[in-house]
């Protein structure tokens, strides 16, 4: 076997939830509107939780606690935009420092431009948490996880 190929992209995300609402970020990327959790790519040399603090620094702003592991995916996934990598992602229950004074958007990619990298995030109420909130497969597995467990899962964040 040879490691030269890295066959793997590993994906690091944060659940938050504040005041009955989810987190959610969307984002154009590869000519594609997704919505999808905080966090991203694992970095050679990074663990997963400092990968998950990096991001929710880079893309929030904010400084995030790790709660507890949430979900790994557990099936084979093939990456949606690397042909020929699996996809692994790793899912963490974190809080974020200063909730309430996180800039968020009441809408959908609300973007200045609709260009690669464009982000937004948005709180989701808990009554609207689905699997069809998300645009990616694993993503939409995790959110039904989510909503079948959300009396459970909002008492961590009390």
């Amino acid at each position: 076997m040879s490691f030269t190929k890295h066959p793997f992209v590993i994906r690091v995300y944060g659940i938050c939830i504040h005041q009955d609402h989810l987190l959610v970020c969307d984002e154009y990327w590869f000519e594609t509107h997704m919505t999808k959790f905080p966090g991203g790519g694992l970095e050679y040399g990074e663990g997963t939780i400092d990968c998950l603090k990096r991001e929710s620094m880079e893309e929030l702003g904010r400084e995030a606690e790790v709660l507890s592991h949430f979900y790994t995916t557990d099936i084979f996934q093939p990456t949606r935009f690397i042909p020929g990598k699996q996809l692994i992602s790793i899912y963490y229950l974190m809080k974020l420092k200063e909730p309430d004074t996180l800039p968020v958007s009441r809408e959908a990619f609300d973007f200045k431009e609709t260009k690669e990298g464009a982000f937004s995030s948005r709180w989701v109420h808990a009554n609207d948490v689905s699997e069809e909130v998300f645009t990616l497969p694993i993503d939409q597995k995790v959110g039904g996880m989510i909503k079948k467990r959300w009396s459970e899962i909002r008492t961590t964040f009390e």
